[in-house]
């Protein structure tokens, strides 16, 4: 009886996996703290190359490429429909949303508000996605609040 044998290996951060014979498997899905650990990473490649000053839109501009850049499943502005008991009651526009499972909430704000994490937190509730990351690029250092639903 022939007997199946299944290992795998990290070669420069990419996963080989072997089920009798190997094959490169490029479409496995990336575990959500790397997801995260990639975005954190563009956030501050994009901060520390733009600085502060500008308007939402050059960062977003900005991030948009250094996500792709780092391989991420990137969409821009996504539509969020508001339900309510059933009726469209009205829409919203996700700034960024990566590999379908994180919202990016980008800001150039002088200081986060309460309303900025409440804005997030309902697009996190009328929507299915877990976790989503309001992004403030107005510092020298870029601030990133992570919320969990």
């Amino acid at each position: 009886m022939r007997s199946l044998f299944l290992w795998g290996v990290s070669v420069a951060k990419k996963i080989i996996l072997c089920v009798g014979l190997c094959v490169s498997v490029a479409n496995i899905k990336m575990n959500i703290n790397d997801i995260t650990y990639k975005i954190n990473s563009a956030i501050f490649e994009v901060n520390q190359v733009l600085g502060a000053g500008f308007l939402e839109k050059v960062y977003e501009n900005a991030l948009l490429i250094e996500l792709k850049n780092k391989g991420l499943n990137v969409k821009r502005q996504v539509p969020i429909e508001v339900n309510y008991k059933g009726e469209v009651v009205g829409d919203y526009f996700a700034d960024i949303v990566i590999e379908d499972k994180i919202i990016i909430e980008l800001k150039a704000v002088e200081k986060l508000q309460k309303i900025h994490e409440a804005q997030l937190l309902n697009y996190l509730k009328a929507t299915e996605y877990k976790i989503g990351l309001l992004v403030n690029f107005t510092h020298p250092k870029a601030e990133i609040k992570r919320f969990i639903m």
